[in-house]
């Protein structure tokens, strides 16, 4: 197991556990070969012009019958693919046809079937959300980057948080707070300065977005086995919502947020490029 290094803006934390287990990779299947491809686009020209080349030269098959779906667009596109065909269990390989494109690999219309053979596979686990709002209904949703809480409106957000039962903190005061996976520390994680976390790292990132009280406070590293609890305080003042990913639930009065191990999300990235290569490279720029 190797150290974490995580970054914290302004200061740096130097994580080493050699108690708490690394998420596994996905073993190689060396032998396999995709021969049924779907392809799948934003609608953008570019990545529908790209979907039309490839679907030509290597044919489309319907996404439900498929050996792999390979996603032509953004990342955008790549989270909304995962969460599609999540149940499913199907290597998703995505190609930048879009404008970030930190979970795609290089577009290439020449060798895809190549490329595909020899893919690093990423397995990904997401956190599940149990919110329950003011009228008394309770509502799951499932987030492979991170789950958020943000006020509504003018008033900042106060909200206690609990870790495995035990209060952490009495009372946060904030325009809101996140969990992220090692797969989205990277994305509104690190605009809120919170840690970048290796992918193998079996750790969450716990961040406050703009947080008043306490002033200095920066988040927290959190196991991966870790279940964590917000209640929104002062509701009908402070009303606060929920977003797993895309999904949005207003007025909450409690939010729940585990890891959900029991659903495998596989990546495919090209050799030297994968996601832990990205997120190590992330941590370098300047």
């Amino acid at each position: 197991l190797h150290p974490w290094l995580a970054y914290l803006h302004p200061y740096a934390y130097l994580l080493v556990s050699p108690h708490l287990p690394a998420i596994e990779e996905s073993p190689r299947e060396e032998t396999m070969k995709f021969e049924k491809i779907a392809f799948v686009a934003t609608d953008m020209p570019e990545a529908q012009a790209a979907r039309k080349v490839l679907s030509q030269r290597y044919g489309d098959t319907p996404p439900e019958e498929a050996d792999v779906i390979v996603a032509l667009g953004g990342d955008g596109l790549m989270l909304q693919t995962l969460h599609q065909y999540m149940k499913r269990r199907i290597p998703i390989y995505g190609m930048n046809r879009g404008s970030v494109g930190f979970l795609m690999n290089e577009y290439r219309d020449d060798h895809l079937i190549e490329r595909l053979a020899a893919a690093e596979c990423a397995t990904i686990h997401p956190l599940r959300m149990r919110a329950s709002l003011a009228d008394g209904s309770r509502h799951e949703a499932l987030a492979i980057n991170e789950v958020a809480l943000f006020r509504e409106t003018y008033q900042a957000a106060k909200i206690r948080i609990s870790i495995d039962g035990k209060t952490r903190m009495e009372e946060l005061v904030c325009d809101g707070i996140l969990v992220a996976t090692p797969a989205g520390s990277t994305a509104y994680n690190l605009s809120a300065q919170g840690p970048i976390v290796p992918i193998d790292a079996a750790l969450l990132a716990l961040t406050p977005i703009s947080a008043f009280r306490p002033r200095r406070w920066r988040g927290a590293l959190l196991s991966h086995r870790a279940k964590v609890r917000f209640e929104i305080l002062e509701a009908e003042k402070r009303p606060v919502s929920a977003v797993a990913d895309h999904t949005e639930f207003r007025q909450v009065r409690e939010v729940e947020v585990e890891e959900d191990g029991s659903i495998d999300m596989l990546m495919l990235f090209d050799p030297d490029h994968g996601l832990e290569e990205r997120i190590i490279t992330e941590q370098f720029l300047y």
